[in-house]
């Protein structure tokens, strides 16, 4: 472990990275105290866990992972065989797993109806064991890097730490040198789904067309008047030729819509960019937290106007109901791995600021019980009660329809 004392932020450190396999960011990219402190830059994995398709698996598993088991026990495996004490003191990640579980990993935990065609074809989990990260903690303008030499053991694993190091710090000495970041064209295709022009937005389309959504929102509404269902999340993808780099799109997005949790993830055959105030789930030793947001109101540069329109969500019937709506459904998640008296709400429908909108957020607190750990938590919790609807299940299987 060293601090580094000229390290660029972290979205700039990124670019040192490219050509490594799996570079992942997560960043803060709204400082905050409590949600937007710290910022993790990490590539080239010693083992990766992957799982999805038929297809996706076989191409981009490592073969020192067997398909078979259970995703989340081989998680739970891999972390516990290279399990290492936490340097006090310093930011909370300091290397280990990191990565992207998508939304069809339910599929392993409910019976739910498979796709009629999976046109992305990639890994439902992709998790790399890292074993350095850059770590930034933005409330002390502060930055170390952590090098572990995992999976190394006794003398082999210092000696791996400091060869890992070294080769962090020349990429990161090459990069100041040049001034140059990668920006170039991406060479990676695009979905195969037929797709539908979306109206006054020429470089859009979508998987729905707008008949055919409008139609599936009506289901969604039957849903809901037959007792089935309280709300369904019903999206739709939309598609644009990307112009530039993911890591120029990323830098865009997080600098237009900065927010406490941005990510950047080359998973080899596609690119994840985001950026979201929302904290699906927080583990601190045996607390866990989750702050779900279900309504939302766009900012004015008025600031009569803008209070008003926070005034006005917080009295709306509808946003409440949708997120105490969702409330509940974590609750109801979290009662599965923690204390039945510890579940609580110490926060419902407040209003906070991110970027240009205003969200209504909620907060529910427990404490794990005793024998379960963070797989458990995110195996009860999995997929986030606010990107699925209530009841969970149901609001699956009629989002699959």
């Amino acid at each position: 472990m060293e601090e580094l004392f000229d390290c660029p932020p972290p979205a700039e450190a990124l670019g040192a990275f490219d050509g490594l396999p799996f570079p992942l960011l997560l960043e803060s990219a709204a400082r905050n105290p409590d949600t937007g402190r710290y910022s993790y830059l990490m590539a080239d994995p010693f083992s990766v866990l992957q799982e999805g398709s038929d297809d996706a698996a076989s191409r981009h598993r490592s073969t020192a992972e067997p398909r078979g088991a259970d995703p989340f026990e081989r998680l739970r495996d891999l972390m516990a065989a290279h399990r290492l004490p936490s340097i006090p003191g310093l930011p909370t990640f300091q290397g280990g797993a990191a990565g992207c579980f998508g939304y069809d990993l339910c599929r392993t935990l409910e019976r739910l109806p498979r796709h009629r065609h999976d046109d992305l074809d990639l890994p439902d989990i992709v998790v790399g064991l890292y074993d350095w990260t850059l770590a930034w903690d933005h409330l002390l303008g502060r930055c170390w890097l952590i090098s572990t030499g995992l999976p190394e053991s006794g003398p082999a694993r210092s000696d791996r730490a400091r060869r890992r190091a070294a080769i962090v710090h020349e990429r990161l000495s090459n990069t100041r040198a040049s001034g140059a970041f990668f920006t170039g064209p991406d060479p990676r295709g695009v979905s195969t789904v037929p797709t539908h022009p979306v109206p006054e937005h020429e470089e859009l389309s979508s998987n729905f067309s707008r008949d055919g959504y409008l139609d599936a929102v009506s289901r969604v509404r039957e849903y809901i008047l037959a007792g089935d269902i309280f709300q369904a999340n019903l999206s739709q993808r939309l598609q644009a030729p990307l112009t530039g780099s993911p890591l120029s799109l990323y830098r865009r997005l997080r600098d237009g819509t900065p927010a406490p949790y941005a990510a950047y993830f080359d998973m080899g055959e596609a690119v994840l960019v985001s950026s979201s105030p929302e904290l699906f789930l927080r583990l601190r030793g045996t607390s866990v937290e989750t702050q779900p947001i279900k309504g939302t109101s766009p900012r004015s540069a008025d600031p009569l106007e803008d209070a008003s329109r926070v005034a006005a969500l917080e009295r709306s019937e509808k946003d409440r109901a949708e997120n105490v709506m969702i409330v509940d459904l974590l609750r109801n998640d979290l009662s599965r791995v923690c204390r039945d008296d510890s579940v609580e709400v110490p926060r419902l429908c407040e209003v906070e600021t991110h970027g240009p909108v205003h969200h209504l957020v909620s907060t529910v607190i427990g404490e794990l019980r005793p024998g379960c750990d963070a797989i458990d938590l995110l195996r009860a919790s999995f997929p986030g009660g606010s990107i699925t609807g209530a009841p969970k299940i149901r609001a699956m299987e009629v989002i699959a329809e």
